[in-house]
């Protein structure tokens, strides 16, 4: 990993995903000798559904009302 001329590094999709690191969640540092942590800030999770319902939100290609929907899923 490298860190950029504007100190970004990308963090690898396999730990955003494990830690629920989602677009705009904040996060903090914390230094320990010559080590740093980042840290998910407390309190973020709560609003974890939002974010998901945020990112999915347009993202339906199917133009199937509700109870179309429900037909289909009742048999």
């Amino acid at each position: 990993m490298r860190i950029t001329s504007k100190g970004q590094v990308t963090i690898p999709i396999e730990v955003r995903e494990k830690m629920g690191l989602l677009p705009n969640t904040e996060v903090e540092f914390q230094i320990r000798g010559n080590t740093v942590r980042l840290k998910k800030r407390a309190g973020f999770s709560s609003r974890r559904p939002h974010d998901l319902i945020h990112r999915m939100r347009k993202k339906a290609t199917v133009e199937m009302t509700t109870d179309e929907i429900l037909a289909l899923t009742r048999g």
